[in-house]
């Protein structure tokens, strides 16, 4: 277990997770460009009867970027907080990213992580300004489309920051079963350890997991580790698997610290806390694979 911990300055909350049992369906997005990223992506699921959902973006030409990466607190009313906003004079290419689209103050929000290719400076990370981006062109997007749940902004007392939380919500539209959870981990909760147990409580034996987030550093399998202690955190690739231990998470992930670093690699199970929170969208294994291909064959 990693002793790498982080003090918020509220009171800690009862409750480490929350998840929400929710239906994902697989999509292909067409989000448009000359207008700002969350308005398109909005209006991108929305098209399917979405409010809500996990979109993956790869090899995405963008004509504005802006974006900010971790950085120290200028007081104590966080534990943590953003650089100053780098602004890509040329705009760039996402190579890959994960968002989240929610609800905040009742309309459409994004939250976005990932890395870019800018002219001249090469690949970089960070946490995307949604309305401070815009697509170069029309581009179709591998998505799920979410009914049951969504992520809504909240006041977090126990950080200080507004941030996403998952809740219940009626569809019009909700038939077939539910075949995943919508999740956020809370500070200080090793991520493997947490997405097992949000699996052992909605039935999962196997999944395949997305998201983005924040942990305190990390510890890598390759014995590599990174002291940073705010980071913002790309899933590449997640998963819950049978071993002769049980179901176990494993999670290859790109990361940028304060610094600017970036690092990438498969986590040390159990030894890998949460900053500030992670989002995350558990897809139940054999839907997923069967939904995934019916967009292939459409």
């Amino acid at each position: 277990m990693s002793g790498r911990s982080i003090r918020h300055p509220g009171p800690v909350a009862v409750a480490r997770y929350s998840a929400a049992a929710c239906r994902a369906e697989a999509l292909i997005l067409t989000v448009e460009g000359g207008k700002p990223f969350n308005t398109a992506v909005a209006e991108a699921f929305a098209a399917h009867g979405y409010i809500g959902g996990y979109a993956l973006l790869e090899d995405v030409a963008m004509r504005q970027m802006n974006y900010v990466i971790p950085a120290a607190s200028p007081d104590r009313d966080h534990a943590a907080w953003y650089s100053d906003t780098r602004a890509p004079a040329a705009g760039g290419v996402i190579k890959r990213a994960g968002l989240h689209l929610g609800r905040r103050d009742g309309e459409p929000f994004l939250h976005c992580h990932g890395l870019w290719d800018v002219p001249g400076a090469g690949i970089l990370m960070g946490h995307l300004l949604p309305f401070e981006a815009e697509l170069e062109e029309p581009t179709h997007v591998q998505a799920f489309g979410l009914r049951g749940a969504v992520l809504d902004v909240t006041d977090d007392a126990e950080t200080n920051f507004r941030l996403f939380a998952p809740r219940a919500v009626e569809s019009a539209n909700n038939a077939g079963p539910l075949n995943a959870v919508l999740a956020t981990v809370r500070p200080n909760e090793d991520i493997s350890l947490a997405v097992e147990a949000i699996c052992r409580e909605h039935g999962f034996a196997a999944a395949d997991i997305v998201g983005i987030g924040s942990l305190i550093g990390a510890d890598y399998a390759n014995g590599r580790s990174v002291a940073s202690y705010a980071t913002e955190v790309l899933i590449r690739e997640g998963r819950l698997e049978a071993t002769s231990q049980g179901p176990r998470a494993a999670f290859e992930i790109a990361m940028v610290g304060m610094d600017g670093e970036i690092s990438s690699g498969w986590l040390t199970h159990g030894a890998n806390p949460v900053c500030v929170t992670f989002e995350l969208l558990i897809l139940g294994r054999s839907e997923r694979r069967e939904r995934q291909g019916e967009v292939a064959k459409g």
